[in-house]
């Protein structure tokens, strides 16, 4: 195979795997998602409605009428422009935060080891793998050391494969390939050397891949969004529709009424929601980035912003995860200088896992003195929960096995006492379950030191027996300096957290005491065992600490959370943290995780700290209000100027605006909407949990949007009725009170304050200031006779600022009925509980 991939045990040379990676290109499953700047542009101009206006205005020009096409031209170029500029600087800047945590493997180039990111991995190279290292193509083990790998991903089997080399047969089945590491899979335990056979597409997980688009399950925002705009679009084109009908019955020019019905479509569809939504989202990320947080999947935003129980293990997130030895001690409870030796032997001479137990030991105390060669070794894996290795000392071959307590033990005979005698292992378990019960109960961990005498200069699974045990070795881990003040922020942002462990029930007790959890309810991985999925529903709300959790417990818990009611997150970078991490509505995991926990992961903190992720959890809440405020604020308006457009455009002897009036009237409408993803988010608006909650924003639609039909009818009488304004009048006094109002309100309804006590985000107030000027302005420009306005008398100026003012006024007192209504709070609902109590969700702007 290596003559055939022109390839050598050390790998390819650089400049080869450069000229392979043009020819078999990424080594990617799914397209990368490229943001090609023409093609962002020309997708701005994909809607149907967008391409007849484009049509119409075409056939306008061609009948004549140039100076209403070149304005609508303008309108559009310029609209389509401005949403492409947002999207575009959006899209390129969460690829830049995606490059921050990329992942990474280890290839032999040039015959040293170097990190490159996956996707620049090509046939023939070479691949240097170890526990939690994703494979990245499918691959033929050239050596391996105990090398196991989870396959579930492909053949679905749980328990990780043994993996060797070795030729199989070429018609053994894909579950019996023992030789053969695939792309998707993940090595468990033990160490290999690997050499690319396919990358991308041509994998087995390629193949699969391009017979199935798969696509990423839909959040629940994304599903309101959808419906949302949906039902919009319908009611609009059905309306739009009705109104051309009933202008061309009543003998208006067929173009204009097509021209304003197209129009009238264009201000009343939700087009730019998606982009919005993007740019908003986005624009969070990019904030959260600020405070080390990385999203990885926008859409998840929703679910961090609404999150209110969070999961996260001990070691590293309650603790400093920079496990020191307290002690080396004997069965007899006094520091035993055979067993330092032979413990930091074990740590330094293993090379499996990679993990911070051994290098604590090994900084702790240095071997020195003896001459030692490491012969063989029996790396740890997840099942026996130990390591040996085997040492040739001066004093003969020795097998020297460390890991936890129990495990030991169980393949130990004897025990060795301070005098260096042997007693039956029976005889001194009490003693040692003794020393490890009191070191758990101060929150220490123990492991546990065992030798042999061997033969053999090799080493299996099957030498650990008959052992003699030596000690025990005590570690510590401090708690993390200002966790518990982290932990009561958490708490008052309407998140509890629950810590699940491996440690034991005393440990776990102990250090989550010391950080301020409740400890009254504790249940074990044992207890899990014995717990229907039905009672542990119940009892997962209410226990805040699950110790010795096997990994596979890890995902039930998580589930039992979800179907209670909660948004569950759960914090983990181990290579047994995959599946809970899918499992959870937010998996977050940190930039130093395995390769396979960040790929599960929707948001990575780059930095394993709770204080970072209560900062990320604040920065979602303010993404995901801002988010809703534009959400509310364009169906509200939308509802309200539909039924205004359709039910003065059947009574009026013309039409009410022009085409070109209705786009400029939406263009400057847009201008202060986009800035809404900058405003300023009220304090109390991110205190708690917020959701996607489609009841609340019909009926806030409804009565905003009833509130602004009422305002405009009212425009509407005192224009052709006091006024008696004529068509130009008409249309001049309608374009102003309409764009003006809408940024009125748009300042009144983003809070749920007072307006005047909330100051909106600097954009949003600059370019609410600027749209108001100019519209004030433009009747009396150059461009009036252009845009068929005319300058209108100071009367027509006061009359209409009174009805703003009376608007503006009626708005801010609707908005606080609407919150103290009943019927809001019920449809909003409570929060699942959290910490025995039911929190209220706030679901408003804000």
């Amino acid at each position: 195979m290596l003559a055939e991939l022109e390839s050598t045990p050390q790998g390819l040379t650089q400049p080869q795997a450069a000229a392979r990676l043009r020819v078999y290109g990424p080594n990617r499953i799914r397209q990368a998602h490229r943001f090609d700047a023409w093609a962002l542009l020309l997708n701005q101009f994909k809607s149907p409605i967008i391409l007849l206006l484009i049509f119409a205005a075409g056939l306008s020009m061609f009948l004549g009428e140039v100076t209403n096409s070149i304005i609508i031209f303008v309108i559009v170029a310029a609209s389509s422009l401005l949403q492409f500029w947002q999207e575009y600087s959006a899209a390129n800047a969460v690829q830049r935060l995606l490059r921050l945590i990329a992942v990474k493997v280890t290839l032999l180039r040039d015959g040293e080891p170097v990190d490159i990111p996956m996707d620049e991995v090509v046939p023939g190279d070479v691949v240097v793998l170890n526990a939690g290292d994703s494979v990245p193509g499918d691959c033929i083990l050239l050596e391996s050391t105990d090398l196991s790998v989870d396959e579930a991903t492909l053949t679905g089997e749980t328990y990780p494969v043994p993996k060797a080399p070795g030729a199989v047969p070429a018609d053994t089945p894909l579950l019996a390939r023992s030789s053969a590491l695939f792309m998707g899979t993940h090595v468990v335990s033990g160490t290999g050397t690997a050499l690319v056979v396919r990358t991308g597409f041509q994998t087995e997980f390629g193949q699969i891949a391009s017979r199935l688009e798969v696509r990423q399950p839909e959040t629940a925002f994304q599903q309101g969004i959808r419906r949302f705009g949906a039902l919009l679009m319908e009611f609009t084109l059905i309306l739009v529709l009705a109104i051309f009908a009933v202008n061309a019955y009543a003998r208006r020019p067929v173009l204009d009424s097509f021209l304003f019905a197209l129009a009238l479509a264009v201000g009343l569809t939700p087009q730019l929601l998606p982009a919005i939504v993007s740019i908003t989202l986005a624009r969070g990320a990019r904030r959260m980035a600020e405070q080390r947080v990385i999203v990885k999947r926008l859409e998840a935003m929703e679910n961090f912003g609404g999150m209110d129980v969070l999961c996260c293990d001990k070691t590293g997130t309650l603790t400093q995860g920079t496990v020191r030895v307290r002690a080396i001690v004997g069965v007899d409870g006094n520091e035993s200088p055979k067993a330092l030796r032979y413990a930091v032997l074990n740590a330094t001479m293993q090379s499996g896992y990679t993990n911070p137990l051994d290098d604590a030991i090994r900084t702790f105390r240095p071997a020195q003195g003896e001459s030692f060669e490491k012969l063989d070794e029996v790396p740890y894996d997840f099942g026996r929960k130990r390591l040996s290795v085997l040492v040739q000392t001066d004093a003969g071959r020795v097998l020297i096995t460390k890991g936890a307590v129990a495990t030991v033990v169980a393949v130990c005979r004897w025990a060795e006492t301070a005098s260096g005698g042997r007693v039956a292992i029976e005889e001194a378990r009490p003693q040692i379950e003794r020393l490890q019960a009191e070191s758990s109960a101060q929150g220490l961990r123990t492991l546990a030191v065992g030798y042999r005498s061997m033969d053999s200069a090799n080493a299996t699974r099957d030498d650990e027996m008959d052992l003699t045990f030596l000690g025990l070795v005590v570690l510590h881990d401090p708690l993390k300096p200002g966790i518990v003040q982290t932990l009561q922020d958490l708490r008052a942002a309407g998140v509890a957290l629950k810590v699940i462990t491996g440690d034991t029930a005393l440990v776990a007790a102990f250090v989550s005491a010391q950080a301020g959890l409740p400890t009254a309810a504790i249940m074990s991985g044992r207890d899990l065992s014995n717990t229907s999925d039905r009672a542990l529903l119940r009892q997962a709300e209410t226990v805040s600490v699950f110790a010795e959790v096997e990994p596979n417990q890890k995902e039930r818990i998580i589930r039992a959370l979800r179907a209670a009611g909660h948004v569950v997150g759960y914090i983990g970078d181990g290579i047994n943290d995959a599946s809970a991490l899918h499992a959870a509505d937010v998996g977050i995991s940190v930039a130093g995780a395995a390769d396979v926990a960040k790929e599960a992961a929707d948001i990575v903190l780059l930095d394993k700290d709770l204080h970072v992720l209560t900062q990320g959890v604040r920065e979602g809440r303010k993404t995901f209000a801002n988010t809703l405020k534009y959400v509310m604020i364009t169906a509200s308006a939308n509802l309200g100027n539909m039924f205004s457009m359709a039910g003065v455009s059947l009574f009026l002897p013309f039409l009410p605006l022009l085409p070109h009036q209705i786009l400029l009237t939406n263009f400057l409408t847009d201008l202060p909407a986009m800035a809404i993803a900058t405003d300023s988010v009220d304090a109390e608006s991110v205190q708690r949990p917020s959701r996607w909650n489609v009841p609340f924003i019909r009926n806030f639609m409804l009565v905003f949007g009833l509130q602004s039909s009422v305002f405009d009818v009212l425009t509407f009488g005192v224009l052709l009725l006091v006024l008696r304004a004529g068509p130009a009048e008409f249309r001049t006094g309608w374009f102003m009170e309409s764009v003006i109002s809408e940024v009125m309100i748009l300042l009144v309804i983003r809070t749920r304050r007072f307006f005047l006590r909330s100051r909106p985000g600097r954009y949003l107030e600059i370019g609410a200031l600027v749209v108001i000027a100019a519209t004030l302005l433009l009747p009396f420009t150059p461009l009036t006779a252009l845009l068929g306005f005319q300058p209108v008398p100071a009367l027509f100026l006061a009359t209409l600022g009174a009805i703003l003012a009376a608007y503006v006024g009626t708005a801010e007192l609707v908005k606080r009925a609407f919150y103290r209504f009943p019927l809001h709070r019920s449809v909003g609902g409570p929060s699942p509980k959290s910490d025995g109590e039911r929190m209220p969700r706030p679901s408003g702007p804000g």
